[in-house]
C-alpha cells in the first residue's frame, strides 16, 4: 500500500472534497478522455448527472458549479477561487465548452446537471455520470465516476478493480516501498525491526516517488497553505453563502482572545479556545469556497491545521522539525484509515471525516512531542474511539453546522488523546486497528439518512418559522 502524503493532504477549494473537488477532477477526467476519443468532432451536447449523496446534497456543496469549473478546464488546485463566480457566469451566457481546439458542446447549467434523487448508483454513494452526444442525440461516450472521500476520484473501471487498492500514485512499485505497513499493527512491528520512526518510515517510503527535499519542500509548503487559510478566517467577518445565514464567529473570537492575553486575564480553558478558533477559521473559509488544504478531507479540514497550529503556538520546543514530524506521521496515520475503512462522510459518516482528522492530529501531536510509536498509535486510537457513530447531518444541505463548530471539539480532542497516550508507555487495551474495523462495520450498520444526505439528524430536526 501506497497512499502519499500529498494525496492525503491536497490543495482545493471548498466546500466539500467529495462534493466540490472530487466532481471538479471527474469533470476534467471526462473532458480529457473525450478530447483524446476518435469521434471528438463529432461531439454536439455534453451533459451531467448526480446521483446518491451528490445529488441529496449537491447544491449546498456546489457540486454543480464544481462541474461547470471542470468541464472548463480548472483544476481544484489551480482555481483561483476569487474567479470562480465569473467563470460561472460566463458558461451560463455562453452555454458551451470547449472540446479540443475547434469543437464547442452545448452546455446549458441551468438543465445539463441531473440531480437525481433516486436510488444511488451502486459502486458508492457519491456517483455521477457524463454524457457526450452528437447532434441527432446519439450517445458518443459515457463515463460514471466515483468521488470516494478526501478529493479522490475512481471511474467505474477502477473501483471494480482497485477498490481496495492505492491508484493515486500508479508510478509507484508497492513492493519497492520500505515500510509498506497496511495496518497499524504492521507498522508497529516495522517501526520496532527498524528502529526508525513513524514519519522517518514514512520519510522512506516518500522517497521512492521524489527526492527527500522535494518532500520536505512540499510538506512545508503545506502547512504554509494551511496555516495562510487559518489567517484568512481569523480576518474575516460577515455571512457564509447559503440560506441558512450563517455568521462568521471565528474573527470575534479570535479578537477577544487577543484582548484577555493583552489584559493578562486568566482562563483555565484558553488553549482550548485557541485550537477551537483556530479550527473554526479553517472550516469558515472552506464554506465560503475558499483555499484549503484536504486534511484528509474539506469537512475536516480544520482539525490537523488548528492541532499544528497549536503545537507551535504553545509548545516551546516547537520547530520547523516538529511540522514534517507531525504532518508524516498523521498522513501514515490517515493512509490506514482510508486502506481499511473509509475517510468519506457519505461512506461510513462524520466519524469517518472529523473522527479520522482527529486521529490523524492526536498521532502527529504525540510525535511532534516526542511520544514513541506505541504512544503515537495510542494517541489515533483514543481520538477516534470517541468520534465512533458520529453521523454526517450537514443542515441545509451545507458544510456549516454541525461541521465547523464539529472540527473544533474534533481539535481539543486530539490534543487531550495525544496528552493521555504522553502519560501511558503506549499499552492499552483496544488496538488501533480494531477501532478502525470498528468504525467500518459502524458505517456499514448506518443508515443513509445519517450519511451526508441530509435526511436526517440535525439536517431534520431544525426549529420551525
Amino acid at each position: 500500500m501506497f497512499i502519499s502524503v500529498f494525496d492525503l493532504f491536497k490543495i482545493g477549494i471548498g466546500p466539500s472534497s467529495s462534493h466540490t473537488m472530487g466532481p471538479m477532477s471527474a469533470a476534467i477526467r471526462f473532458l480529457s478522455l473525450l478530447q483524446d476519443h476518435d469521434t471528438q468532432e463529432n461531439v454536439a451536447h455534453i451533459s451531467a448527472s448526480l446521483h446518491g449523496s451528490l445529488a441529496f446534497t449537491g447544491k449546498g456543496h456546489a457540486s454543480d458549479k464544481a462541474i461547470i469549473l471542470g468541464l472548463l478546464g480548472f483544476t481544484p488546485d489551480t482555481i483561483d477561487p476569487n474567479e470562480v463566480t465569473k467563470h460561472i457566469e460566463r458558461l451560463k451566457k455562453e452555454k458551451n465548452i470547449k472540446v479540443g481546439s475547434t469543437i464547442n458542446a452545448c452546455f446549458d447549467p441551468e438543465t445539463d446537471i441531473i440531480f437525481d434523487y433516486g436510488p444511488p448508483l451502486e459502486g458508492h454513494p457519491n456517483g455521477m455520470k457524463f454524457y457526450a452526444k452528437d447532434d441527432d442525440g446519439k450517445e458518443i461516450l459515457c463515463e460514471t465516476y466515483y468521488s470516494i472521500g478526501g478529493g479522490f476520484v475512481l471511474s467505474e473501471k477502477e473501483l471494480a478493480e482497485h477498490f481496495k487498492q492505492d491508484i493515486t500514485s500508479p508510478n509507484i512499485d508497492t513492493s519497492e516501498i520500505p515500510y509498506p505497513f497496511k495496518n497499524a499493527n504492521e507498522m508497529l512491528e516495522m517501526a520496532k525491526q527498524s528502529g526508525q520512526s513513524i514519519a522517518e518510515m514514512k520519510r522512506q517510503n516518500e522517497r521512492r516517488h521524489r527526492p527527500i527535499g522535494e518532500t520536505s519542500e512540499g510538506i512545508q509548503k503545506i502547512w504554509k497553505i494551511m496555516n495562510a487559510c487559518i489567517d484568512r478566517g481569523l480576518s474575516r467577518n460577515g455571512k457564509l453563502p447559503g440560506d441558512l445565514k450563517v455568521n462568521r464567529r471565528a474573527q470575534d473570537i479570535h479578537e477577544q482572545l487577543k484582548d484577555e492575553e493583552q489584559k493578562n486575564s486568566k482562563s483555565y480553558h484558553v488553549c482550548n479556545e485557541w485550537l477551537a478558533v483556530y479550527a473554526m477559521a479553517v472550516n469558515e473559509e472552506n464554506a465560503a469556497g475558499g483555499q484549503v488544504v484536504t486534511a484528509p478531507t474539506n469537512g475536516a479540514a480544520g482539525v490537523i491545521p488548528a492541532v499544528l497550529r497549536y503545537y507551535l503556538d504553545f509548545t516551546p520546543d516547537a520547530d520547523k522539525a516538529g511540522i514534517e514530524e507531525f504532518l508524516l506521521t498523521a498522513a501514515a496515520i490517515g493512509g490506514i484509515i482510508k486502506n481499511n475503512a473509509s475517510i468519506s462522510g457519505a461512506e461510513v459518516g462524520c466519524q469517518g471525516e472529523v473522527g479520522s482528522a482527529s486521529a490523524m492530529a492526536a498521532a502527529g501531536l504525540c510525535a511532534a512531542l516526542g511520544g514513541t510509536a506505541p504512544q503515537i498509535e495510542n494517541a489515533a486510537e483514543i481520538a477516534l474511539e470517541h468520534h465512533l457513530g458520529m453521523t454526517c447531518d450537514p443542515v441545509g444541505g451545507l458544510v456549516q453546522i454541525p461541521c465547523i463548530e464539529r472540527n473544533g471539539l474534533g481539535a481539543v480532542k486530539a490534543v487531550t488523546a495525544a496528552s493521555l497516550a504522553l502519560r501511558g508507555d503506549g499499552t492499552h487495551i483496544i488496538p488501533l486497528d480494531n477501532c478502525i474495523e470498528t468504525m467500518r462495520q459502524t458505517g456499514l450498520d448506518m443508515s443513509n439518512r445519517y450519511k451526508e444526505t441530509s435526511q436526517g439528524g440535525l439536517a431534520v430536526n431544525l426549529p420551525e418559522c
